[in-house]
């Protein structure tokens, strides 16, 4: 009965159950655009209301011909055919058998660019590009359909004005009752989009896997669900000492200690991070070799769009050197914690004892001069040990950003000569005679911890200086002081003068010349809380010259942190 309807395109009417199949592809394709979301700029609504009509077309075409009455059967074929005619996103048309355009639909110009008074009869092969035409490319298309019914591909087309478009393409053989080739249906869509979409993701992900094989402190690696290696960066190569091929496809708790694997310790963190989607933790891990190193982990677990759960991602960075640095952190925390407990219970006692010595110095009549001699060497060891007990002090301070200034008018060249004063007796037993060369000169400091600062440059150069003169000169220099102390001593080595400047750092040994270590270091922070700068220029047997620069008047800001 179909035979006997009038069809505009004769090849279409012959073929029913061809273009049937034609159909339920387009109808699978879209469905498949809808759920992947890649629609374009067409609406959810009208790709729905698309697929619905599509299948109802297939419903019509694949009814039972005998049972459905002739005006019926003719306008099922009749919306079929306005329906492929009004499908605007596939090219969809018919061939002869030799390859001439026999249909055309709205799809076809779209894509194309012809209209159908202007390609049909024409050949197809001249939606190829040049040398595939010359090339035969066409009719080897049309060959395969013909021996194996379909042909499916993706290539090069070309519109009407010469431009190329990137096409998926299927060929299917029209046979007659007796078997014998009568045509061809073509179905073209234009996936140029697509294709760059893919391109670009295909290119982003190379640019990521070079990256991240490129990496070298890091081991970044991929899991499967089950814990085990799908891949294995330079980095992984590295950390772990494992080559790709000896370790991809092995579980991931090789890198575990026996002890962590024993009480299944691997497989719980995947399991936390498939629950949470990310653990972390620092812990031992194992090289190829056995040794052990502390490493700080992060496994993240992957999904795709459905939530299924396609492995992990794993970030192994060795965080040995690390652990040591905050261990010795704490060290060092725990020692100036310790330093400032102990300068406090020790100072009350100390200043108390120091009082009744010094006091019996003074006034107690002490007629064997070697009882007086002791009683002057304890005095002085203690205010030694006073000494030291406020350099903990002032360590313990500083180190935890307390140190405190009280700015105020300072005539600094009066300071200087008091100290000296202080120092002349002792000057004088180390033969050392201080020349002092002083201007003018008055700022905004806090006066106890610049004199802190004065004492211990002058007390170091008559301790490393001893026998030879010292010279203190102070001057103003547009908005500073400028106080240099020089001696003429053994002076200080090159590699040595910044480490000076440090904690505990000395550049002689303390069994010769005895202290701590912290008096220049006590200096410097004093010194750049102040505003100002530090330095030192020295030639080992040529004596040594501190220069010690301070601002006038207090910058705003440390005038805001000394208050």
């Amino acid at each position: 009965m179909l035979r006997q309807l009038e069809y505009r395109d004769p090849e279409l009417a012959d073929n029913t159950e061809l273009v049937t199949e034609m159909l339920r592809t387009v109808a699978k394709r879209w469905r498949f655009r809808v759920q992947a979301g890649q629609l374009g700029q067409h609406p959810l609504e009208e790709a729905l209301r698309f697929i619905n009509s599509v299948e109802a077309a297939i419903d019509a075409l694949g009814g039972g011909a005998g049972d459905v009455g002739t005006h019926e059967v003719r306008s099922n074929e009749e919306r079929f055919h306005q329906l492929v005619d009004s499908v605007i996103d596939y090219a969809i048309f018919m061939l002869t058998p030799a390859g001439l355009v026999a249909s055309w639909n709205a799809g076809a110009e779209r894509i194309k660019g012809y209209r159908a008074e202007e390609i049909l009869g024409k050949h197809f092969s001249i939606f190829y590009p040049e040398q595939d035409a010359r090339a035969g490319k066409p009719a080897r298309e049309l060959e395969i359909a013909a021996r194996e019914g379909r042909y499916v591909e993706e290539g090069w087309r070309v519109r009407r004005n010469g431009e190329r478009f990137w096409a998926h393409v299927t060929i299917t053989a029209l046979r007659d009752p007796d078997g014998s080739i009568n045509g061809f249906a073509k179905v073209t869509r234009d996936v140029t989009e697509l294709r760059q979409a893919n391109e670009a993701l295909r290119q982003s992900e190379e640019r990521m896997r070079l990256m991240v094989e490129a990496v070298r402190d890091y081991a970044i690696f991929r899991l499967d669900p089950d814990g085990r290696i799908a891949s294995w960066n330079i980095g992984a190569e590295r950390l772990k000492g494992y080559r790709a091929d000896e370790v991809i496809g092995q579980h991931f708790s090789i890198f575990y200690p026996e002890e962590d694997r024993h009480r299944g310790h691997p497989e719980d963190e995947l399991r936390r991070a498939k629950e949470d989607g990310r653990y972390e933790e620092e812990g031992w891990r194992l090289r190829k070799d056995g040794s052990r190193f502390w490493a700080n982990v992060v496994i993240t677990a992957v999904f795709d769009q459905e939530r299924r759960h396609l492995g992990f991602t794993k970030v192994t960075r060795d965080f040995t050197e690390a652990r040591r640095l905050r261990e010795a952190q704490l060290a060092i925390q725990l020692r100036d914690e310790f330093l400032s407990i102990a300068g406090h219970e020790l100072r009350t006692p100390l200043s108390a004892l120091l009082l009744q010595v010094q006091g019996l110095v003074r006034i107690a009549r002490i007629e064997d001069p070697k009882v007086k001699q002791r009683l002057e060497k304890a005095a002085a060891s203690g205010m030694r040990l006073e000494k030291m007990i406020g350099q903990m002090l002032d360590v313990s301070r500083m180190t935890a950003g307390r140190l405190k200034l009280d700015p105020e008018p300072v005539p600094l060249d009066a300071l200087i000569r008091e100290v000296a004063d202080r120092f002349a007796e002792i000057a004088a037993d180390s033969k050392c005679p201080v020349t002092l060369r002083l201007d003018p000169v008055s700022g905004v400091w806090d006066r106890m911890r610049i004199e802190q600062v004065i004492t211990n440059l002058l007390s170091n150069a008559l301790k490393y200086g001893k026998g030879g003169p010292i010279e203190i000169e102070a001057r103003s220099d547009g908005s500073h002081a400028v106080v240099r102390v020089i001696d003429h001593g053994i002076g200080i080595a090159a590699e040595d003068q910044k480490k000076i400047f440090e904690r505990f750092e000395r550049a002689r040994d303390t069994r010769e010349y005895g202290g701590f270590g912290l008096g220049l270091w006590i200096a410097r922070k004093i010194v750049e809380s102040s505003g100002g700068r530090i330095a030192v220029e020295s030639e080992p047997g040529k004596g040594a010259t501190f220069t010690l620069k301070l601002p006038l008047q207090p910058e705003e800001t440390d005038a805001a942190q000394s208050s």
